[in-house]
C-alpha cells in the first residue's frame, strides 16, 4: 500500500502531537458504523428528542448502554471491525509505529448529544486529561485514535487538546506542584482547541497529548469511534497502553462472545452478546486481534 503520511503531515505530529488522516474509511464504513450506533441504543436517529432516550450512566454506576460523555458501549459490531481493519486505517498507525506487526484496541464508540436545559442530566462539558498515569516512569511511547463518524464542528463535542503540550510535558512538571491530578492537567495557562473533522478523518495522537472531548453546544449529535493500534507483543505487557493490555486468548474471546475485554464497563443490557454476531475479520483482522501471528 502506498504511503499514507507525507512529510507535511510527519513534521505537523512532531510539532503539535496529533495528525489527520483524510478518508480513512470508505463512506460506506462511516455509515455502517453510524447506523450499528443507533441501532445498538435503539434510538432514531432523525427524532432530536429520541437521542436522550437512556439516562446517562455517571461515574462508578453500570446502568445505561451510554455515558453522559457519549461512550457508547458497543465494542464487537462487525462495522467497528470493518474499520479497525480498513487496511488504510492500519497503514497509518504503522507508519508511525514504523512497524506493521500491530495489535488494535477492542475499544468503544461515542454519541454526544447537544446539551439542553430541559436535560441537565446531560449537561457535560467535557474535558482534558491522559488515559495513561503520568505520575509513573518512564512513561512509554504511545498513541491513540478516534474516527470522525460524521462531519464534526468546533463547537459539536468532538476531540479537542492542547496541542503540543506532547514536548512541554515534562518541563511543565516541574512547574505543577506534588500532589497534582495524574490524569487531568491544571489547565491554568494551558489553551484547549477543539480539532473540527470531516466524516472519515482519522486522528491519531500522542499519549503524552493532554485532550477529552469538548461541550456539545450544536444542534447535532457527535459521532466517533474510537480505534488505537499498538505493536503485537505479549513479552513486555508495560510498553502497551491499557486498552492493549488483555492477553491474547482474553482478546479472542471477548470478539468470539461478542464481550468487552477487562477494563471497560460494559453494556449492563448485554445487547452484543445476547442479539448480535460474531464479526466476520479478513486477513488483516485476524492478526489485529491476534488469532493469527504476525
Amino acid at each position: 500500500m502506498s504511503v499514507v503520511l507525507s512529510q507535511d503531515d510527519l513534521a505537523f505530529w512532531e510539532e503539535n502531537g496529533f495528525v489527520v488522516i483524510h478518508n480513512a474509511v470508505p463512506d460506506e464504513n462511516l455509515e455502517a458504523a453510524v447506523n450499528a450506533i443507533w441501532d445498538f441504543l435503539d434510538v432514531e436517529a432523525h427524532n432530536p428528542g429520541d437521542w436522550y432516550k437512556h439516562p446517562p450512566r455517571m461515574g462508578d454506576r453500570n446502568d445505561s448502554p451510554i455515558s453522559q460523555a457519549g461512550m457508547v458501549e458497543i465494542y464487537q459490531h462487525q462495522a467497528l471491525w470493518d474499520n479497525r481493519q480498513y487496511p488504510k486505517v492500519h497503514q497509518a498507525f504503522s507508519e508511525i509505529w514504523e512497524t506493521d506487526r500491530l495489535w488494535v484496541s477492542l475499544d468503544r464508540a461515542n454519541m454526544k448529544p447537544p446539551t439542553r436545559p430541559d436535560k441537565p442530566e446531560w449537561d457535560n462539558r467535557g474535558m482534558i486529561h491522559w488515559d495513561v498515569d503520568t505520575s509513573k516512569r518512564p512513561i512509554a511511547f504511545g498513541v491513540q485514535g478516534v474516527l470522525y463518524l460524521t462531519d464534526t464542528a468546533e463547537n459539536q463535542g468532538g476531540f479537542q487538546c492542547i496541542p503540543g503540550f506532547h514536548k512541554q510535558f515534562y518541563n511543565w512538571v516541574k512547574t505543577q506542584p506534588a500532589d497534582r491530578n495524574f490524569h487531568s492537567p491544571d489547565l491554568t495557562s494551558l489553551k484547549v482547541q477543539p480539532i473540527a473533522g470531516k466524516a472519515g478523518d482519522l486522528l491519531i495522537w500522542h499519549r503524552l497529548l493532554a485532550h477529552g472531548n469538548g461541550c456539545n453546544r450544536s444542534q447535532k449529535p457527535r459521532l466517533a469511534q474510537y480505534i488505537t493500534m499498538s505493536p503485537a507483543t505479549e513479552d513486555d505487557l508495560a510498553v502497551l497502553p491499557i486498552l492493549l493490555q488483555d492477553s491474547r486468548h482474553q482478546r479472542i474471546q471477548a470478539w468470539q462472545e461478542r464481550r468487552p475485554t477487562s477494563g471497560w464497563p460494559g453494556d449492563p443490557r448485554e445487547w452484543e452478546h445476547k442479539h448480535g454476531t460474531t464479526a466476520e475479520l479478513t486477513s488483516l483482522g485476524k492478526k489485529l486481534l491476534g488469532t493469527e501471528s504476525w
